[in-house]
């Protein structure tokens, strides 16, 4: 017989998750990533939902799910009180940690993400050759050490620092950058100079000396900086090296239309393949559209604030929700909207993230909540 496949743990999904979306892409207001539960508790059953409502709880609870993905983080402000209480947002989440649930939320990690819900939508607007407004800066993984030190102590500090982990690129280790100088200062009455002498102004023959650090090496490497510096205050710059991000990730999505098309068909279309309840346009319905910009959600202003795209005429906003001033601004710039719904929006991205999660956590029961449903409801 084959071995036994270990049980999969919330540390596995959260793993997934990360590839599928990772955090450091989300904006920086947001909270996202596992918010309660341990990594270590099982995951055999997870439940996928746009919001975690009492009903969605209720179904967790029933269907004896391990962990909860809610696109939407139930807890977001600081949290005075951690209650279970169904009728406060974050009390759903102690409900159900209470009840060994673990809660999971990748909100706008997985909407800058490639296929996440900005690139669902689009999909379904039928949008081709999409980019995001704005790339999402990567995590900064090195930083450039930049210090200045006097004759006779130069290579006692570059040992210290690159002892501690500095000076590595590729297989090459102790790399480092020096160039001569001259650095002044003027001591107080406090000080107690290395070189020359308090309450004049010094001149100091020094050496520019600088060396690449590992983002987890820093705190240990500034630290071996300042022990080993023969400088009552060394001078010393950190710079952060940002590294090229990956292709695609970003928030919101600029795309063109393979055909032109339509505001009123590309509304109805949207409407019927997301079961929007109310969708709202701004704009005439004949106008030809040939670009759209897509953002979940509530777009605000983004649109008009992507990187080198003017948005206006010829141009359609496809969000979920947009406020009465934005609408005048879309107008006024000549470009139309589209408005889904807030949820309904986002909702498409369930389905391709059920089925991404499928091929990463193989033998995991994997739902979609039927719970989960737009709070707005159309009149008929």
């Amino acid at each position: 017989m084959p071995p036994r496949r270990a049980t999969a743990t919330v540390q596995d999904v959260c793993a997934a998750m990360e590839a599928i979306a990772p955090t450091w892409a989300a904006a920086d207001w947001d909270n996202v990533g596992l918010l309660t539960g341990a990594t270590d508790w099982p995951a055999r059953r997870l439940l996928l939902t746009i919001d975690l409502t009492p009903a969605v709880a209720d179904e967790a609870v029933a269907r004896k799910a391990d962990l909860v993905i809610a696109y939407h983080p139930p807890i977001f402000r600081a949290v005075k009180r951690f209650r279970p209480d169904m009728r406060e947002q974050d009390g759903i989440a102690a409900e159900l940690l209470s009840r060994r649930i673990a809660v999971y939320s990748p909100h706008t990690a997985l909407d800058a993400a490639p296929g996440g819900t900005n690139d669902a939508l689009a999909g379904l607007a039928g949008l081709i050759d999409l980019r995001p407004f704005k790339s999402a800066p990567a995590p900064a993984r090195e930083y450039k050490l930049v210090t200045f030190v006097p004759a006779g102590a130069l290579e006692r500090v570059a040992e210290a620092v690159h002892d501690a982990g500095a000076g590595v690129i590729g297989d090459y280790t102790r790399c480092s950058y020096r160039l001569e100088g001259a650095g002044t200062f003027f001591g107080g009455d406090a000080t107690n100079p290395a070189r020359g002498r308090r309450g004049r102004l010094e001149r100091v023959a020094e050496t520019r000396f600088e060396t690449v650090v590992p983002a987890a090496r820093l705190g240990s490497v500034v630290a071996a900086l300042r022990a080993a510096h023969p400088y009552e205050e060394p001078a010393f710059d950190i710079y952060r090296l940002v590294p090229q991000a990956p292709g695609g990730i970003g928030q919101g999505r600029i795309g063109r239309f393979e055909t032109p098309i339509k505001l009123g068909t590309l509304a109805r279309d949207l409407a019927r393949r997301t079961k929007a309840a109310a969708p709202a346009v701004v704009g005439n319905s004949a106008a030809r559209i040939s670009r759209g910009f897509v953002c979940v959600g509530s777009a605000g202003t983004l649109p008009l604030e992507a990187d080198d795209a003017d948005c206006g005429p010829g141009d359609v906003v496809i969000t979920g929700e947009i406020r009465h001033h934005d609408a005048l601004k879309y107008e006024r710039c000549g470009a139309s909207a589209v408005a889904l719904g807030h949820s309904t929006s986002e909702r498409p991205v369930l389905k391709p993230l059920r089925k991404r999660l499928a091929n990463a956590l193989a033998g995991i029961d994997i739902d979609i909540s039927r719970k989960d449903c737009d709070p707005f409801v159309a009149i008929k």
